[in-house]
């Protein structure tokens, strides 16, 4: 599949998602490059934003196998992966498969969870496999984890680690919907006389791989590479900040961008491309100093501000002698 063809199909993905969630181009626009870059997304926002429907509609759309993890304060790691139980039939011990074996799983409110069983979901997320006694089982392909959390809730719930933030490759806010937005939301759901929307699959487990392959035909020149570089480094650097982001960062931020840049219908990357998702792809990566909690500074702010002082390069993408990197 050709960028062009991958860009004609996201438009239509996201066509498709709209009848089901109102006034939220953008972030679908932003969960559908997440899925495309091969990572998995954080929908962090207040209750009943749709952050739960987003990731339904998601599944059916895409044409994919789909599970939900309802996470609680007494999940257990072996809940999420799955544990050997035996059949009393043959004797013997038997892996039964935990709600991880799918392609799309809902992780919601994984805040709500102790770290122990956030843990289980690491290796899943970064390696697309999980270990259990000593043996190694692949997960389906592709293999996505929407997860949501309630940002504001601070009884029966848990802090992400770093390590399992930095598995994700972007964090989104909802925020509310307009007036406009909001009665149009109200509108159909009088109009339709019923609660849910019927969505069509517009592609299936194998398109959306081949639109991944796309993606690395996505050019990049070597002056946006060291703007990156620039970006992440002066992450490290803020006095704000107490830990930078990671290199997993700057890997995002290229992906990510090469997405962006898909969207657009464009087979090569401009410095917008990294502008526009580079608050999404860094700010749930870095560590604010204490004493910012009681001045209300957040890391997205943190991000934007970096960005306008890094030196955005002028890239000329049609010119000859370039130098690219696919």
């Amino acid at each position: 599949m050709t960028p062009e063809e991958t860009a004609r199909q996201a438009a239509a993905i996201l066509d498709e998602l709209e009848k089901a969630v109102v006034g939220r181009r953008r972030t679908l626009e932003l969960v559908l490059v997440g899925i495309l870059a091969g990572g998995h997304v954080l929908l962090e926002d207040l209750p009943g934003l749709g952050k739960t429907l987003i990731a339904r509609s998601f599944a059916r759309v895409l044409g994919l196998d789909f599970a939900r993890i309802q996470f609680t304060p007494d999940l257990l790691p072996s809940d999420v992966i799955g544990a050997p139980l035996y059949d009393q039939r043959n004797g013997e011990m038997v892996f039964r498969p935990g709600p991880v074996f799918t392609q799309l799983l809902l992780a919601d409110e994984i805040n709500r969870t102790p770290p122990k069983t956030q843990a289980a979901l690491l290796e899943a997320m970064g390696e697309s496999q999980v270990s259990v006694d000593g043996q190694t089982r692949r997960l389906p392909e592709p293999f996505v984890v929407l997860a949501t959390d309630n940002p504001i809730e601070y009884e029966g719930t848990y802090e992400l680690p770093e390590a399992q933030l930095d598995r994700f490759l972007m964090r989104l806010r909802l925020g509310y919907l307009s007036a406009a937005d909001e009665t149009d939301m109200l509108r159909r759901r009088v109009a339709r006389a019923a609660e849910n929307v019927p969505l069509a699959a517009v592609t299936t487990a194998a398109g959306l791989l081949e639109m991944r392959e796309s993606l690395e035909r996505v050019e990049i020149s070597e002056d946006l590479l060291d703007y990156v570089v620039a970006i992440v480094a002066a992450t490290r650097r803020d006095p704000q900040v107490q830990v930078g982001a990671s290199p997993r960062g700057g890997l995002a931020l290229i992906q990510l961008a090469r997405g962006q840049a898909l969207l657009h219908q464009r087979d090569y990357v401009v410095p917008d491309d990294i502008k526009q998702v580079a608050v999404p792809a860094l700010a749930h990566r870095i560590t604010l100093r204490p004493e910012l909690w009681v001045r209300r500074v957040s890391a997205d702010d943190v991000v934007a501000r970096l960005l306008g002082a890094v030196p955005t390069p002028r890239t000329d993408p049609a010119a000859p002698a370039a130098a690219v990197t696919r």
